[in-house]
């Protein structure tokens, strides 16, 4: 839904009387899409959570790169099957799209191929529902390799039941060979067989990049720094609190999806540890499962964290309504059941109240990013929460092993230290993947501290 050539637009464009542009003019000038949004509030509990909705849509069409001209909402209990809106409401629709030149109609919801045939067939312009835009957005932010290949793959697993009746390109094609030919394959089986080979290929590749990023996490445990990952709502400012914390320079842009590809960063906390940070990518109210699917290698950083910090946006309008969303995809995931510490950010930019009704509901600390207030606190009990998580032994060193010692200092938090005549016995707090190298040393029931 990026901008588009005028040159390239349809009869439909040529009707409405614009000047086709000479070939130095496409490069010049472009045509930034006009859409009408149309919501049902199917499954939405309120008019206020179906408005709310709207409105998310407008930024993810805003963000695509198209203008929102006009709203439509159209409270109904299930969808109609044809055309997901009834005939009475496409007849309005289409009207609507005419007298407001409209370029294309975006459902918030999932349509079927069905329905989407017949609405562009009814309404004459293009149609577009929710996950189609997501993956629009998706595919415009990716920038790794891994990305682009995620977003393809979500693509393509996307176009495959739609391509039945896309047009007169899908004719039958002329097969065999002699006078009597038979009827061959249809171009839509070409494309099917085609799509489907480019499928296998990119998971092929994504399964090999998911190797590539197993080996790193693999060394990162070999370093046996604890990890924890800021999770979210789409533009919560999980970027900007990672630059705020670890003094690093990943990409802000007040936009939905701005983050696709994890960043991990080096975090110290007061206690002297150092941990390891990651931004991931914001989630957002039905989340398409083709995204879910083939991001599933890059939300590992998430699933495997220690500890997840997660980011609310203290000035949405439904603060716990995006809680939820995110802590249900967090279940899908598998990520449900790991350690959670909930920050409101923007809380210098919020209703006092409302920040204080967020935190009465889902506990956690108030923040902000942007100007660093309650950055401390959030590091400091960042560094508490992860201590709690490690596993508390008690050992008997040696005197002549200094270097043990030393080790249980650096790499755990030392609670009790004793000077025996058998050595020094210790209390210390390490992670689970540390207890292992120091097993030896363990103290038995006789020699607790």
């Amino acid at each position: 839904m990026r901008e588009r050539a005028r040159a390239g637009e349809t009869g439909r464009s040529a009707a409405r009387g614009r000047r086709r542009l000479t070939a130095t003019e496409v490069d010049l000038e472009v045509v930034e899409q006009r859409a009408l949004l149309v919501g049902t509030g199917v499954g939405a509990h309120s008019v206020e959570e179906a408005h709310e909705s709207l409105a998310e849509l407008a930024r993810l069409t805003d963000t695509a790169g198209a203008l929102p001209v006009e709203t439509v909402l159209q409270r109904r209990e299930r969808p109609d099957p044809a055309t997901y809106v009834g005939a009475g409401k496409v007849e309005e629709l289409r009207e609507l799209a005419g007298g407001l030149d409209l370029d294309v109609v975006v459902f918030d919801d999932e349509l079927t191929p069905a329905q989407q045939r017949n609405l562009e067939k009814a309404l004459g312009v293009d149609v577009v529902d929710r996950v189609a835009l997501i993956l629009d957005i998706f595919a415009q932010h990716a920038r790794s390799q891994e990305g682009m290949v995620q977003v393809e793959l979500a693509q393509y697993r996307y176009l495959m039941p739609r391509l039945r009746g896309r047009g007169l390109e899908l004719s039958q094609q002329a097969g065999g060979i002699g006078a009597r030919r038979g009827p061959g394959e249809t171009k839509l089986e070409v494309d099917r067989r085609r799509i489907q080979q480019r499928i296998t290929k990119l998971e092929r590749d994504l399964q090999r990049l998911g190797k590539t990023r197993e080996t790193q996490r693999k060394a990162r445990r070999r370093r046996s720094l604890p990890a924890i990952a800021l999770v979210g709502y789409t533009n919560a400012g999980k970027s900007t609190l990672l630059n705020r914390m670890t003094e690093a320079d990943v990409l802000i842009e007040d936009r939905l999806f701005s983050t696709l590809d994890p960043t991990t960063k080096r975090l110290h906390l007061p206690g002297g540890e150092t941990v390891l940070c990651s931004d991931t990518v914001g989630f957002v109210r039905r989340l398409p499962h083709q995204l879910v699917e083939a991001f599933r290698s890059t939300l590992e950083e998430v699933a495997e964290a220690d500890l997840l910090v997660h980011l609310v946006d203290a000035t949405a309008a439904d603060a716990l309504g995006q809680i939820a969303a995110v802590r249900s995809v967090l279940g899908e995931i598998g990520a449900g059941e790991i350690p959670e510490l909930v920050a409101l950010n923007k809380c210098d930019e919020a209703d006092p109240e409302a920040v204080g009704e967020v935190l009465a509901t889902s506990g956690g600390l108030a923040v902000s990013a942007r100007t660093g207030e309650g950055i401390e606190k959030l590091v400091e009990t960042i560094g508490s929460r992860l201590r709690a998580l490690a596993a508390v032994i008690e050992l008997v060193v040696p005197y002549e092993r200094g270097d043990v010692l030393a080790a249980l200092h650096r790499d755990g938090e030392v609670l009790v230290e004793v000077h025996a005549a058998t050595g020094t016995r210790v209390r210390a707090r390490l992670d689970a993947a540390d207890v292992g190298r120091f097993s030896e040393f363990v103290a038995g029931a006789e020699e607790r501290v």
